[in-house]
């Protein structure tokens, strides 16, 4: 057991790309631990990730993605790993960014490392990386900080953030929450990856559901970030 790394993967009805996903990690970094988090899917997720041995925390009914974040982050904090990542199970994210990005957080003593299509790339002007960019707009104003793919969902968690996202109610691998941890003082790099397609299968975020979106992550950035206290779970505060 290599306690430095759990990497975590929510997976919702992903039957035709979990084993895929499973195959790819075991081959690219098979020195990290994983742990698939089935979110109460409705398809054969479940039962292929017990047929073929899979380590697995079974939701009994479908949560959604923050539950299973914390689900998957509260297994890690149980076991005494140093860190997680989210990676999505529809294999957009490549793994092998993984190892370079624990190293970022290591010898930079950081606290969140994101995987950014954008750090070195432009982004296009499509409706979704508009959204993108008021994301990335809303963080600056209310942080001075710039993040430039906030809505990547391959980010690393260091041990000083494992409690808050394993125990904390509000805590959330969403844009809000970067901009949240900025607020506080932690320690957030970005590092230059690339993104690819999904594979199979079909993504909640419908053009329809990707403008509800991006309109709810600016409002909380924008307007319920300066309500929210600090969180008991979090520890003392970071800075550059």
């Amino acid at each position: 057991m290599n306690t430095d790394l759990l990497i975590v993967v929510p997976a919702y009805n992903e039957e035709e790309n979990i084993l895929s996903v499973v195959d790819e990690l075991r081959r690219a970094v098979p020195q990290y631990d994983f742990i698939v988090v089935n979110d109460g899917s409705l398809d054969a997720t479940s039962r292929l990730c017990r047929e073929h041995g899979i380590p697995m925390i079974d939701l009994a009914t479908n949560l959604g993605l923050t539950c299973a974040v914390q689900a998957g982050a509260r297994y890690a904090l149980q076991k005494g790993y140093h860190a997680m990542i989210q990676i999505d199970a529809d294999l957009q994210h490549d793994p092998r960014y993984i190892p370079g990005m624990m190293s970022i957080l290591q010898q930079e003593a950081l606290d969140v490392v994101i995987a950014s299509r954008f750090l070195h790339e432009p982004k296009d002007f499509s409706p979704r990386m508009i959204g993108n960019r008021l994301i990335s707009l809303a963080i600056r104003l209310t942080t001075g900080k710039r993040i430039t793919d906030p809505t990547s969902g391959m980010r690393i968690y260091g041990e000083r953030l494992l409690p808050w996202m394993a125990m904390d109610l509000n805590s959330s691998p969403e844009p809000d929450s970067v901009a949240y941890l900025l607020k506080q003082g932690y320690r957030v790099r970005e590092c230059q990856a690339r993104m690819r397609e999904r594979i199979a299968g079909e993504s909640y975020l419908n053009a329809w559901n990707s403008m509800k979106y991006m309109g709810k992550i600016c409002w909380n950035i924008l307007v319920i970030m300066w309500f929210r206290g600090r969180s008991r779970y979090l520890c003392r505060q970071h800075s550059d």
